[in-house]
């Protein structure tokens, strides 16, 4: 049953303190879609993004899941996925431009971010990648949601490639920021370059206990250091990064984070019942869907080489790559280039 927390841009703290009520969780993660501030490419632009004013709960899988509905009910449906350390306003000014065009767009807060929250706390916290695509997959059902345009950057770009390698059926067309991003644990265990490896920094300091203390208590610090990192030429403002930080106070985020890195390392084990998806992970199957794939010139964040991805896409497929200084964060820092992605991969289904 879909519930409505009736949330708008208008005040904050009483948007938090409605949704708290109403599906009986802390309201500190819920009060933080508002005003976005984009720098892209080509024009500079400020919107209230009015396709985000209603925060929505589901039932879906394992979770209770957080997210946007916009658009037409009826329009084809687009699914956009955030990565970490971000949330659902990296769509904020790209939601507008795709529901203007009729399409009927769900942007959703992945397991340990805002307002999601499992439905048991028998259920074990983890951020394999297998996990979060199935986590799609089922709030695809819970929506009646037979196929749809998936699209997403960081861990919502490696969602997307998940669930077009394993369900193309449910996967019309996609656009993945930064390429093929299937992983396995195999190969997450061999050495890099040492400029790979330092790139990865945060990845060996979430190996230690002393690291996820460390998230634990600079949560906040932590992801602003990324997004400096991450987006070298993006000057966002204090109130943008806080409305995003928002959502990394959800009670399982650390959990969530570090579970992630550690099973990529091989150094945490995954769940049984992702076994089988992650051995056919584990073989880099190709994907044939309709695909974009966009890298931008200033990503100071670990990314492949496009041309080493290229061949994972035998079928109708395009790489873009974005200039003027746009970061790791390529929806909310490009949405127009962003959306115009979305939408030129659409039209080839």
């Amino acid at each position: 049953m879909h519930k409505d927390a009736n949330q708008t841009r208008r005040g904050f703290i009483g948007a938090a303190a409605a949704l708290a009520t109403s599906i009986g969780l802390t309201g500190a993660a819920a009060a933080h879609l508002s005003r976005a501030e984009v720098t892209d490419a080509s024009t500079r632009t400020m919107a209230v993004s009015a396709s985000l004013e209603h925060l929505k709960q589901i039932n879906a899988g394992v979770l209770n899941v957080g997210y946007t509905e916009s658009g037409p009910v009826t329009g084809p449906a687009v699914l956009l996925l955030h990565g970490w350390p971000y949330d659902i306003d990296s769509f904020a000014e790209v939601v507008p431009l795709l529901t203007a065009q009729g399409y009927r767009v769900i942007v959703p807060y992945l397991r340990g971010y805002g307002t999601t929250r499992f439905l048991s706390t028998a259920t074990f916290r983890s951020g394999q990648q297998s996990a979060l695509a199935v986590d799609i997959i089922a709030l695809m059902d819970a929506l009646k949601i037979e196929k749809a345009v998936v699209g997403g950057f960081d861990w919502g770009a490696r969602t997307a490639n998940i669930m077009a390698a394993l369900w193309p059926q449910r996967v019309s067309a996609m656009v993945s920021v930064s390429g093929y991003l299937i992983g396995n644990q195999q190969a997450g265990k061999m050495p890099l370059s040492p400029k790979a490896e330092h790139e990865w920094w945060y990845q060996y300091y979430f190996a230690t206990e002393r690291g996820r203390i460390g998230y634990e208590n600079n949560r906040r610090e932590f992801a602003k250091l990324i997004w400096k990192l991450a987006s070298p030429k993006w000057n966002f403002d204090d109130a943008t990064f806080e409305r995003s930080a928002q959502a990394f106070d959800n009670p399982d985020h650390v959990a969530i984070v570090i579970h992630n890195y550690r099973w990529r390392l091989g150094l945490a084990d995954g769940e049984q019942a992702y076994d089988g998806l992650e051995a056919q992970l584990a073989k880099a199957p190709t994907i044939g869907v309709p695909t974009i794939t966009m890298e931008s010139d200033a990503n100071g964040a670990p990314h492949p080489d496009p041309a080493a991805y290229a061949k994972k896409f035998p079928g109708k497929y395009e790489h873009r790559h974005i200039p003027g200084g746009i970061g790791h964060n390529l929806p909310q820092e490009a949405p127009n280039a962003f959306a115009q992605a979305i939408l030129d991969v659409a039209a080839q289904v």
